[in-house]
């Protein structure tokens, strides 16, 4: 260990108390998405703080993208600290938004309650545990090598758990995620402290819609239920697409094992009789349905031939099933993401890992999406993971938490690695 890694693992480890503080400040802003809640509160709280350590502090309100309003405004901050001469940016990016809170808490979602060295609450693991890992990891950084070259930044960005449009997106478009302002990015997602995230599956979200003929309740024959058209589609997934997704198998090192495979989820079916209101329902034949599906599919398939095995299908509903009809709309899609393992980022971690946890990292992909796919698709930055201290399985369940230990060792895998890729040392 170089005196510079011994120094930092020495500071860090001092700064176990401030690390866990930072974690249950950061958790006690419910920032709930959707709808946007205490985005703005949160980001000047973090923008405060790095400003004490020397950062340049800018604040972005992504103005005019999904769900954006005076009242949720996405209010994004990027902190930039320079260093002392010319030299590449490595940017660390956490996103501040977090998931509903749900049932089955025993502790309080925004308490930031510690017990059995762990820190519970909502957005813990997902993301906040890794956002301040990733702070205490520059900020004794700066302290130990306040020569250091180049630069260093620190994003808070909004709406990734709804798409990351308000935030890494919005930010991408201004090019504040391309060279030459950023040179690599490391993202604290929670993939687990020994792993490194290359990138993920693609996904593609449509909404299907079967139509009918609306008549009375009663009088079934004289309509055409749009529900049951529906159920049509729902059978001849079962019955062929199903089956076709079981069988495709990537090469990519996708955790879980199940998502090595193709998959599709049925996330909505809306049909029928509006329920805005607690009343009785009419007697209506309906005359539409909706369905959203949410399609994964791996780095060997292209987007056409997804989409076609959706649409086939339908076409087959269309010509062989009486007054079928339907209409597709394509909600959203990203291709699949995947960094090279020789990427300077990849091995400047990777190494890091072996020097804090004495072990090799494994490499694997996200089953979903994350903002690498803006970085990649919109920066065209390509030196660019996903690491950072939480456990995956623990994402967007109750009783989140995040282990202190782990995030204490990731904040020195941070530091060791922003080192190298700074200095090349």
């Amino acid at each position: 260990m170089t005196d510079l890694h011994e120094h930092l693992t020495h500071r860090i480890d001092d700064m176990t108390g401030d690390l866990v503080s930072l974690t249950q400040e950061l958790i006690r802003f419910a920032t709930i998405n959707p709808p946007g809640e205490d985005y703005t509160p949160c980001a000047e709280y973090l923008g405060n703080r790095l400003k004490g350590t020397g950062f340049q502090i800018n604040y972005f309100r992504g103005e005019g993208t999904p769900g954006d309003s005076d009242r949720y405004p996405r209010t994004n901050i990027i902190a930039r600290y320079e260093g002392r001469g010319p030299g590449p940016t490595v940017h660390f990016n956490s996103h501040i938004d977090v998931v509903e809170v749900g049932h089955g808490w025993t502790f309080d979602p925004f308490g930031g309650e510690v017990k059995d060295g762990k820190v519970f609450g909502r957005g813990a693991c997902d993301m906040k545990g890794g956002l301040a890992a990733s702070v205490i990891a520059v900020e004794a950084y700066i302290a130990a090598n306040p020569e250091f070259p180049g630069a260093i930044e620190i994003s808070g960005t909004v709406d990734e758990e709804t798409g990351g449009y308000g935030g890494v997106a919005y930010l991408a478009e201004k090019g504040l995620f391309s060279k030459p302002r950023v040179d690599h990015v490391i993202i604290p997602e929670p993939l687990n402290k020994d792993r490194i995230c290359l990138g993920h599956r693609g996904v593609w979200w449509a909404e299907i819609e079967t139509r009918g003929r609306q008549a009375h309740g009663s009088m079934p024959f004289l309509g055409d239920c749009a529900i049951r058209h529906m159920g049509a589609v729902l059978s001849a997934f079962e019955n062929q697409l199903y089956p076709l997704l079981a069988s495709k198998r990537t090469e990519m090192p996708v955790v879980p094992e199940g998502a090595k495979q193709s998959t599709m989820n049925i996330n909505a079916i809306h049909g029928g009789n509006e329920e805005k209101h607690t009343g009785f329902p009419s007697a209506n034949v309906p005359e539409s349905c909706r369905m959203v599906i949410d399609r994964r599919y791996l780095l060997e398939e292209d987007l056409a031939t997804v989409k076609h095995e959706v649409t086939s299908i339908l076409d087959g509903l269309k010509e062989n099933r009486r007054d079928f009809d339907y209409a597709i709309r394509d909600l959203w899609d990203v291709v699949p993401t995947m960094t090279e393992r020789d990427a300077p980022v990849v091995k400047a971690v990777a190494a890091a890992i072996e020097e804090v946890l004495c072990k090799q990292p494994d490499y694997v992909i996200s089953p979903g999406t994350y903002d690498q796919k803006h970085i990649a698709r919109i920066g065209h930055l390509h030196d660019c993971i996903a690491y950072g201290p939480g456990i995956l399985d623990l994402a967007h369940r109750s009783d989140e938490y995040v282990i202190i230990d782990d995030m204490v060792e990731s904040a020195k895998v941070m530091a060791f690695a922003t080192h190298q890729l700074l200095t090349g040392a």
